[in-house]
């Protein structure tokens, strides 16, 4: 199959690669550029653990293809923050134990930027609808709400004193 190249900015980088028309934007992420935060769960966009944000949106990359990122900006759990300082909404999954085997946290957090960008308060429900595409089979959901709770607060502490 021939290739077609796309431009893409993945956190941030430009990137400029060539692809098959068929690769999957998850299998671009994690093969293609090596940013496997990105997980592979149920190839039908039912779990959530693929979403990564296309211009700011949350998009499952399990069954959409690279060519359509082609001018886009896609964000992955790798752009969110940096090991030496993390995003609140890492903080907020840390200090609130808002994971417990890991591998629904990254679509997870990625839903939750979405959400916390749309919403910068959101209640309790409000976060709930937010995430309900994105499954956990671990944790039952209460950690994770009040993770996103901890850092939409975090943010909104944060954007007050940038205002002042």
């Amino acid at each position: 199959m021939e290739e077609r190249r796309i431009n893409v900015v993945v956190n941030e980088e430009p990137k400029s690669v060539d692809v098959e028309p068929r690769l999957l934007l998850a299998h671009f992420l994690r093969e293609v550029l090596g940013l496997t935060g990105t997980h592979i769960g149920c190839d039908t966009t039912n779990c959530g653990v693929c979403t990564v944000l296309v211009d700011g949106l949350p998009m499952k990359s399990c069954t959409m293809f690279a060519v359509m990122v082609d001018g886009k900006s896609v964000t992955t759990v790798e752009g969110l923050g940096l090991p030496s300082e993390l995003h609140p909404i890492q903080e907020g999954f840390r200090e609130e134990h808002g994971l417990q085997c890991g591998f629904c946290t990254p679509g997870m957090m990625m839903a939750s930027k979405a959400l916390l960008e749309e919403n910068p308060n959101p209640t309790e429900e409000d976060i709930r609808w937010g995430l309900s595409g994105n499954l956990c089979r671990c944790t039952g959901y209460q950690n994770i709400v009040k993770s996103v709770l901890w850092a939409a607060e975090k943010l909104r502490s944060e954007a007050g004193a940038i205002s002042r």
